[in-house]
């Protein structure tokens, strides 16, 4: 690493002995010096010279022809120089030569004879000082630039001005013609008639007690149009009136839009897009804090976990265009049984008193067809019992869809806070437990969770133990799904999707793979996913020439370990295979719990030419503003959105998005589980052209694929892609 240069001071004096003995002095404390013998000779050096500017000037006061006060103010009249740090050096000492020389543009004043350590550190102190507006100009100037593109403009008020001062963009932001002088009554009328008194409140808050005014007013435009603005305000104080505030000023932003998306990403995020009800990442936090209040005040919560009984059949028998209005009129019948709040809590909640938290009671979509209610405060079980019969009273009516009556049974689990568990995973874990036991009673039945029933997870302790040894017994597989381009019929990619071969079975994933990821076992079982991975690449590599990628997925702890790339890398290595041929798969909701830290490390992969994949886009909930600082390539559909395809304009809407979003990013865009050819042609029409799912193929073994790829028969679009929708 190269030393910084010295600083570079130019010095002129006319007197030679001075000059050398101060360049030799000057030089001795780390200064690069350049000297002129006159006014006239700096100022033909700062003028004609192609190198850049010197860092500092060292100017003798006193000097025949041009003296150092006239070449001071010509040096300030010559571009480039006016912030220049430029000190004054002479023998005069006079307050007439000190005021002057700080009229002409001198940055210091210094007396010959001064010792030659203290004149050192005075320049250096004065090229710091230079170096700090240099920066602290760059600032405002960034600070100005950004306040443009924010549509931000500032506001004044003095209370002896009939009108307030707006600027340009102040006037447009509140929707008000160019050049226009309102009144503070005229601004006033644009605030809707429910914030207009809060208001004025806080204005006058302000005015008496200093208090700034932070906050968001909709307003109401002339011509119909509605508009949020955000208003921060702060008294401007008269310390020669005791401090009074004498008036404000501050900034106005239009922050409609945001506002708005950011409403339509609440609602996504923290409700369930059929039912309206709070989805399961609400659910989760209000089971928490419901379960904190229980703790510090010595009462019971309860969840309840409701799983409508044979609801399969009515999807089967009906659609699940009948399946999701039967869940709608479910989720209404559980609203009535409970004091629901659909208020959004997020971890802005603050208990304000010993009750608030029952404003956290509320029925919730779990998913499918299990719902939550989460009763904050309860007595004791009987309490519980009976809301649970309240809500299986509520589906002895029949549900009416497509003019067909439906007659619905839920089976209901009960979980009581501290005695059950004190987390959302326990609770919701032995309320699930004790679902299954009405389950096994006949259903239509409500169950309290017992100690007994916890015999039931020996059996899955015996799974856990034996997943233990499955990577050292070799149980392990990976099954591949083929990634087809629909419009040409050819495959790009394969998905790894790891098996387990138990006893001569293969488990299904649902059931080890969650309690890998509880367990910690996924992260090697993930390493061992990457070597075979690579090993099969370079196994079709000479088979029959496969250069695709693989894909594997791979879970959000394993990107904590700090040798993951080091270990991708060896993987490749060994089987001397392109990089290219391995696709990193994350999901969504993974990536957020540590977007900070994964982005470093999917940038390295992504430099050595590995690929990163976005899984189950859509489910998760998070900024939008992550995908355009990632290293992505590629995002996939979640087969939530795509089993709807063709039947709920919603998911219609949902998957054109994410096309077009990934097509503005220049990524390449996968629908996964794919299964009907209403499907396939809604996605060739939306633009989409990579699919997989089993209208393609199912997860094979890797000795299926050479085959697969030589014989199947791909199916084809039954129209073509959008034109306007070719994806990048």
């Amino acid at each position: 690493m190269t030393e910084a240069a010295p600083p570079r001071l130019l010095l002129v004096d006319d007197d030679a002995s001075s000059r050398l003995v101060a360049q030799a002095m000057l030089r001795q404390h780390g200064f690069a010096v350049d000297t002129a013998a006159s006014g006239e000779a700096a100022l033909t050096l700062l003028a004609g010279t192609a190198d850049p500017l010197p860092d500092l000037i060292l100017l003798d006061a006193v000097m025949p022809g041009l003296d150092g006060f006239q070449t001071c103010e010509r040096i300030r009249e010559m571009p480039g120089c006016e912030a220049l740090p430029l000190v004054m050096l002479t023998v005069l000492d006079s307050d007439d030569a000190v005021d002057r020389a700080f009229q002409v543009g001198a940055t210091d004043f210094v007396a010959k004879g001064t010792s030659w350590r203290l004149l050192a550190a005075r320049l250096r102190h004065q090229l710091r000082a230079a170096c700090t507006l240099r920066e602290l100009a760059r600032s405002r100037e960034r600070l100005a630039r950004a306040q443009d593109l924010a549509r931000m403009g500032s506001l004044e008020w003095q209370p002896d001005e009939p009108h307030p001062r707006l600027s340009a963009e102040a006037l447009r932001a509140l929707g008000l013609p160019p050049l226009s002088l309102p009144r503070w009554v005229d601004l006033l009328r644009l605030v809707s008639r429910d914030e207009r008194h809060s208001l004025l409140l806080r204005l006058r808050e302000l005015q008496a007690f200093g208090a700034p005014v932070l906050t968001d007013v909709a307003l109401h435009l002339p011509d119909g149009r509605q508009r949020i603005v955000h208003l921060e305000l702060e008294p401007e104080v008269s310390f020669e009136r005791q401090g009074t505030a004498m008036g404000f000023a501050g900034m106005v932003q239009d922050v409609t839009e945001r506002r708005q998306a950011e409403d339509r990403i609440r609602q996504l995020a923290h409700f369930d897009a059929l039912t309206h009800l709070p989805n399961r990442r609400q659910l989760l936090w209000r089971i928490d804090r419901a379960a904190d209040a229980a703790r510090r005040h010595g009462h019971r919560a309860a969840v309840l976990l409701i799983d409508l009984d044979r609801f399969k059949n009515v999807n089967d028998t009906m659609g699940h265009s009948a399946g999701d209005e039967l869940l709608v009129e479910v989720a209404r019948r559980l609203r009535t049984c409970v004091r629901h709040t659909d208020q959004v809590l997020d971890l802005a909640f603050e208990p304000g008193g010993i009750r608030q938290h029952r404003s956290l009671e509320a029925v919730g979509r779990l998913g499918g067809d299990e719902f939550v209610a989460l009763l904050p405060e309860v007595g004791d079980q009987a309490d519980a019992e009976r809301v649970a019969q309240r809500m299986l009273a509520a589906f002895r009516e029949p549900v009416v869809v497509g003019a067909q009556d439906f007659f619905i049974t839920a089976s209901i689990g009960i979980a009581l806070c501290p005695d059950d568990g004190q987390t959302a995973a326990d609770l919701l874990r032995n309320a699930d437990l004790a679902m299954y036991t009405a389950k096994d009673q006949g259903r239509n039945a409500a169950a309290l969770y017992t100690p007994q029933l916890a015999a039931q997870g020996r059996v899955r302790l015996a799974l856990e133990s034996a997943l233990h040894k499955a990577l050292e017994r070799q149980e392990l597989v990976l099954h591949y799904q083929p990634k087809v381009d629909v419009e040409t019929g050819r495959m790009v990619g394969v998905e790894a999707l790891m098996r387990w071969q138990r006893q001569g079975q293969l488990v299904p994933p649902g059931d080890f793979i969650p309690l890998a990821e509880e367990s910690g076992l996924i992260v090697p079982m993930s390493e061992w996913a990457l070597r075979e991975a690579t090993r099969q690449a370079r196994v079709w590599q000479q088979e029959f020439g496969f250069d695709q990628s693989i894909a594997v997925n791979l879970p959000n702890r394993l990107f904590e370990r700090p040798d993951l790339v080091a270990h991708i890398q060896t993987c490749v290595e060994q089987e001397d295979v392109p990089h290219h041929l391995l696709q990193l798969e994350i999901t969504e909701s993974g990536l957020m719990k540590d977007l900070h830290g994964v982005i470093p490390t999917l940038e390295q992969l992504n430099a050595v030419g590995i690929q990163i994949s976005i899984d189950d886009f859509g489910t998760g909930y998070s900024s939008l503003s992550y995908l355009t600082s990632l290293p992505l390539s590629e995002l996939k559909i979640d087969r939530s959105f795509v089993k709807d395809l063709g039947q709920r304009p919603q998911a219609t809407a949902v998957a054109a998005a994410i096309v077009a979003l990934a097509r503005s990013l220049g990524l390449r865009v996968v629908a996964e589980g794919v299964e009907t050819t209403t499907q396939l042609d809604a996605l060739c029409a939306l633009g989409c052209r990579v699919m997989q799912g089993y209208l393609f193929a199912k997860p094979m073994p890797a000795d299926a694929v050479p085959h697969w790829v030589k014989t199947a028969v791909l199916a084809r679009p039954s129209r073509p892609l959008a034109p306007e929708a070719t994806p990048q």
